[in-house]
């Protein structure tokens, strides 16, 4: 099923949630929506699932305007951060209750409900605890029913909002493997909200990174972290350093010296420069370079970071090194050059 929002607005009152959102989501793909909170996010999760109405704009499933149908109309499957199960339901009844309360001249036969339960206790694996309670079940287990309950009534459309938050990390980690595992096996069109960008960059097949409303950036996990399109989007994914600096006939300079790098055919005058803490690479002091003294180390898994400060009004930056390098290193003072690296005007 794909799904295209198009121009879509929500105000609460009078605060506009989302601004003239557009958004095509392709059949079978798993996209994720991420952003700080307040982005707007959830409320497009929600407006997809009928559980709000728009302001202003449509979303069509398909060649159809589903903007006034109900969450039934829509046949969606919505997976949500807290379970949301039925706690004196067992595990098999709360997978099979979506079809056990469809219309009766759409309800599958008990026996069909029963083995499609089971198929999907299989499939996320949780065989053999059918007979147990939502109590009986860690944290993991639980959103493993939400699924399997979600994916009974064989969805148009999975919606999962922030699913793992509730989760500790070694949890998440492997629920998001089996997550992407799953939906392959499916290929049910999904629709993954998060703020964790880890997260989003590995289970999607294209994130759509919203801000204040409305969406930022659409692509790749590739695309977005290799390619951001504002300086937002480079902030937000990944880490990243930025520094004012003025760009003069195609030389960049920070404050009263050249740094060795040029972007040609760029207009003259003040610009913002990023760079990632891990593209760097370290050379012998002295001009056409940046150069920092060293004010922090800490180890970050099989890394190091060092924080440096560049002197007088530029901020501190931090730079990624492998130990070894970290330790061969002038520890009072480092001199490197960015090895990519992207201007803004503005940040």
């Amino acid at each position: 099923m794909e799904v295209r929002v198009e121009s879509l607005r929500k105000e609460f009152g009078r605060f506009p949630a989302l601004v003239d959102v557009t958004l095509d989501i392709r059949s079978g793909e798993l996209i994720a929506l991420l952003g700080p909170s307040g982005s707007g996010k959830t409320a497009l999760l929600r407006l997809i699932a009928g559980l709000e109405s728009p302001t202003e704009g449509m979303i069509l499933f398909g060649s159809e305007d589903a903007s006034k149908k109900t969450v039934q109309e829509r046949n969606i499957g919505f997976v949500f951060q807290h379970y949301a199960l039925f706690r004196h339901m067992t595990v098999m009844d709360n997978v099979a209750f979506g079809l056990k309360v469809r219309p009766a001249d759409r309800r599958p036969p008990a026996h069909e409900i029963r083995r499609r339960a089971l198929e999907l206790l299989d499939l996320v694996q949780l065989s053999g605890l059918e007979k147990r309670y939502p109590a009986q079940l860690s944290g993991g287990q639980r959103q493993r029913v939400a699924l399997a309950r979600a994916m009974a009534v064989e969805p148009s459309v999975l919606l999962l909002d922030e699913p793992f938050g509730a989760l500790d990390a070694q949890v998440r980690k492997e629920l998001r493997r089996w997550l992407r595992e799953i939906h392959d096996r499916t290929g049910y069109t999904t629709v993954f909200v998060t703020h964790d960008q880890e997260e989003a960059l590995e289970l999607a097949d294209r994130l759509a990174v919203m801000n204040k409303g409305a969406i930022e950036q659409v692509g790749t996990p590739d695309e977005i972290y290799d390619h951001p399109v504002s300086p937002f989007v480079y902030g937000f994914i990944g880490q990243s350093n930025y520094l004012d600096v003025m760009l003069s006939s195609g030389e960049i300079w920070l404050e009263d010296r050249p740094i060795g790098l040029r972007a040609a055919n760029e207009p003259d005058g003040p610009v913002t420069l990023y760079f990632r803490p891990h593209d760097v690479e370290l050379i012998e002091g002295g001009s056409g370079c940046l150069a920092g003294r060293v004010t922090a180390s800490r180890r970050v898994a099989g890394t190091r970071h060092l924080e440096l400060d560049l002197g007088k009004t530029a901020p501190s930056i931090e730079i990624e090194l492998s130990p070894e390098r970290a330790d061969s290193a002038d520890r009072t003072s480092l001199a490197f050059r960015p090895t990519k690296w992207t201007l803004f005007r503005g940040k």
